[in-house]
């Protein structure tokens, strides 16, 4: 009896696709709605984020427009924003609230680079811990009596090989963020 790799191959593909989206909520220079999306504002005594009380809206590269349903919530958004750690000062005309996206300076540039690698290597760290669950899943089972030495070690290679694939995976989102910021 083989291990199940289909279960751990999920698990990395979750990881990666997780380490996809955590990517865009880095602030790169560019108008993007998904650096909102850990912002939470308080309505009505409830966290809730932005995108489920607002529309969010791109009007150009570098300006996001937010666009409450509620006028009563415009404050709360403009004290949510101001008290993250985004760094845009956001400009409330009474309607609506226009988010303009600097250009990055060079160090700034150089920050998120180091905050892309330490994200890399956070989602790297996760890939590593479900390859050493699949193995030790292997070694159970070995002891169990549920699979031979060859079929544990046909197992731990094959969940080293969906390792290695996905860590490659994650390096190439990793180097197309760093060279999407170094582009701005």
């Amino acid at each position: 009896m083989k291990l199940d790799v289909k279960v751990y191959e999920e698990k990395m593909k979750k990881s990666v696709a997780g380490f996809e989206h955590e990517l865009t909520t880095i602030r790169a220079g560019r108008a993007n709605a998904a650096v909102l999306d850990k912002i939470t504002v308080d309505y009505y005594g409830a966290p809730t984020q932005i995108n489920a009380i607002a529309e969010v809206k791109a009007s150009d590269a570098r300006t996001l427009v937010i666009s409450p349903w509620d006028a009563s919530t415009l404050k709360n958004i403009e004290r949510a924003i101001l008290a993250s750690d985004l760094g845009l000062q956001p400009v409330n005309d009474g309607k609506l609230i226009r988010l303009a996206f600097p250009q990055p300076t060079e160090e700034k540039r150089k920050q998120l680079t180091k905050d892309v690698s330490r994200m890399t290597e956070d989602a790297k760290v996760a890939i590593r811990n479900i390859r050493r669950d699949a193995n030790d899943k292997c070694k159970d089972m070995k002891k169990a009596g549920e699979m031979t030495e060859d079929e544990q070690k046909s197992s731990e290679k094959t969940v080293q090989e969906l390792t290695d694939k996905y860590i490659k995976a994650l390096d190439a989102v990793a180097d197309a963020k760093n060279k999407e910021i170094m582009s701005i």
